[in-house]
């Protein structure tokens, strides 16, 4: 909910800071850069001192500079507090991904990290409706104060949550490790895996807010803030099916198999939505009803994976920073999406724009033939 508040406030904040759509993804992509040095840190340090402490520090982290953004008076301000919230985001989810990875049995671990992955979209559709609720009322900054009530949840955090045991009962290993034989490899490969399907998905979803409330001249929707909120909710919900369903598949039918299925579709639907303002004129606003289901389902879905099947790759030891690394650094390259969607959004439209993350997609499928099937791999034989 909290980075997402700023994918929907983008319009206001563009016509009150006087922001091209390229600047205003640039503000995107910082976030996106900082999330990749959060992670990558986080899981340094989840193996270091511990998941929980440091899932609740992240979680601080990301709330307090939602708050903080209210106060941006220009695009450098915005860009610093974004920056933090990107750390936090980062280094949240290495910390609880691992966490979760290693709480269940190899036989149910998609499927709980499915569950986790899903929040994901809970956050994006309560992230909707209070945009719908507060930002014609009160305005852009307000809406980034209730950024700060997930601090919140380190309460319960902190009396309720424990560490894994197989996490207490390892020893520590340092990073560089996962940089040298026989992890190397598979480092590189996830890496480049993570960093397509992370463009193609922040390359779609941070604009699809602003693709849905721009004019048609510009190769959108013409939607208002509180009609396009609707639709957004449409999507958001096929991506929380997709990610309960991905973990159900993985578990049953392998990681590589689901993995596969989910971006080809996604490579196929990203393009229909993009272009439905122009191949179906006014029926436009029902087509993207319909399709934002199949576009939630496919374009987001795939996700459950990393949480499992990275986890299912690297020994106890440096299994947070492997997380950590190969996630976040795929992050990280990935982060040039928002502004290369902009950019092309100023010269083509948007219809153009988000039917290209249909090809990093199509890669990413290619991709995940390089790394090794690790359904019901017990991560207690991980080496």
């Amino acid at each position: 909910m909290d980075v997402l508040l700023y994918v929907f406030a983008l319009q206001s904040i563009r016509a009150e800071f006087g922001l091209s759509n390229a600047q205003a993804g640039w503000v995107g992509s910082v976030s996106l850069v900082a999330s990749a040095i959060g992670g990558i840190a986080a899981g340094v340090a989840a193996d270091r001192i511990g998941r929980r402490r440091t899932l609740i520090y992240t979680i601080l982290l990301y709330s307090l500079a939602s708050g903080g953004t209210a106060t941006a008076g220009g695009l450098l301000d915005l860009c610093l507090w974004r920056a933090l919230v990107g750390l936090g985001l980062g280094g949240e989810w290495s910390a609880g991904a691992v966490l979760v990875a290693e709480s269940w049995p190899a036989e149910h671990r998609a499927r709980a990290i499915g569950f986790m992955q899903s929040g994901w979209a809970l956050g994006y559709m309560l992230a909707a409706g209070v945009t719908a609720l507060v930002l014609p009322r009160f305005g852009w900054r307000v809406l980034f104060l209730v950024g700060v009530l997930p601090a919140l949840l380190t309460l319960f955090i902190r009396r309720r949550v424990r560490e894994p045991e197989i996490w207490s009962a390892s020893s520590r290993a340092p990073l560089m490790t996962i940089f040298r034989p026989p992890l190397l490899r598979q480092t590189v490969l996830a890496t480049a895996l993570a960093a397509s399907v992370l463009f193609a998905y922040w390359g779609l979803f941070t604009w699809l807010p602003a693709f849905l409330a721009a004019s048609p001249e510009e190769g959108g929707a013409g939607m208002s803030v509180v009609k396009s909120s609707g639709w957004v909710v449409a999507v958001q919900c096929g991506a929380l099916a997709g990610y309960w369903c991905f973990g159900f598949l993985a578990d049953w039918l392998g990681r590589r198999p689901t993995f596969v299925a989910y971006v080809i579709g996604a490579a196929l639907v990203t393009p229909l939505y993009g272009y439905a303002p122009g191949w179906m004129g006014s029926s436009s606003g029902m087509g993207l009803l319909l399709l934002g289901p199949l576009v939630g389902f496919f374009g987001s879905g795939y996700f459950s994976l990393f949480g499992a099947m990275l986890a299912e790759l690297y020994p106890t030891a440096v299994r947070g920073a492997g997380q950590g690394f190969t996630y976040n650094f795929g992050r990280g390259l990935g982060a040039l999406a928002p502004y290369a969607v902009g950019a092309l959004a100023d010269r083509f439209g948007f219809g153009a724009a988000l039917a290209m993350n249909a090809g990093f997609f199509l890669v990413a499928a290619v991709l995940s033939f390089s790394l090794p099937e690790t359904r019901r791999r017990r991560l207690e034989d991980v080496r």
